[in-house]
């Protein structure tokens, strides 16, 4: 079976349903202003970090990426509607491989366009103290704020399926990104940077110290995500629709 009319139906959902759009957008909303108030913050503190602070915004604005996985799985097991989609695409595994593709590239992009807007409105508000930022880092840190929101958006999705509930995933997420993981990293240090948040936001720091780096911090929140999609993927060869 050829996968292109699975990825043509798939993201057909994608577009009409108008909470996930509305999901990508408040990504950008969210992510620009809240990087647009750091940029104005106080740049006094010694471990003042201005590409961390000027993509800054991704912490509250990973929210929207994260729900915009996890609805866009959930909503397949409202009112039947899995039941249906495998009616129509037999192997669950390619509809998966589908559905994980239309989440990632949608969010990917948006999340490249929204990480450059990003730090150019902080760069505007941090003036000369942004100065020392080279070129590299700069390239770094939007393709890395890109990738890291995809991950984690992938790593939503893998919940929900394992799940089977959009509410439960992000009860679940919600809390642990902006409470349990500060939580956590002060209590026992360096754990805390393998976990996924925490080590894919290295790709947004001009310095860093401990284990992991940018790309190596990457690196383990993609095989979180991929954990999160084959426990998914297992979910659904297991149970009913």
């Amino acid at each position: 079976m050829d996968l292109t009319p699975v990825l043509r139906s798939e993201w057909l959902k994608i577009r009409t349903l108008r909470s996930l759009p509305g999901a990508l957008l408040a990504l950008f909303a969210a992510t620009t202003a809240f990087s647009a108030i750091a940029g104005v913050s106080e740049t006094s503190d010694p471990g003042f970090d201005p590409l961390f602070t000027a993509l800054s915004g991704v912490v509250p604005g990973q929210i929207a990426a994260v729900s915009f996985g996890a609805m866009a799985v959930s909503s397949e097991f409202q009112s039947g509607a899995l039941r249906l989609t495998l009616a129509a695409v037999s192997r669950r595994g390619r509809w998966f491989a589908a559905k994980a593709a239309v989440i990632a590239v949608p969010v990917l992009l948006v999340g490249l366009v929204t990480a450059l807007a990003a730090l150019l409105v902080a760069r505007a508000g941090l003036g000369p103290a942004a100065d020392g930022l080279g070129t590299g880092e700069q390239v770094r840190g939007v393709v890395g704020c890109g990738v890291y929101l995809m991950l984690m958006a992938l790593f939503a999705a893998g919940l929900a399926a394992l799940l089977r509930s959009g509410v439960a995933t992000l009860s679940l997420l919600i809390p642990f990104i902006l409470v349990v993981s500060f939580v956590i990293g002060d209590a026992t240090g360096t754990v805390a940077d393998f976990l996924p948040d925490k080590a894919g936001q290295l790709v947004l720091r001009e310095t860093y110290d401990g284990t992991l780096g940018p790309w190596s911090g990457l690196a383990v929140t993609a095989l979180w995500a991929v954990a999160a999609l084959l426990a998914g993927a297992w979910s659904l060869h297991r149970r009913d629709a």
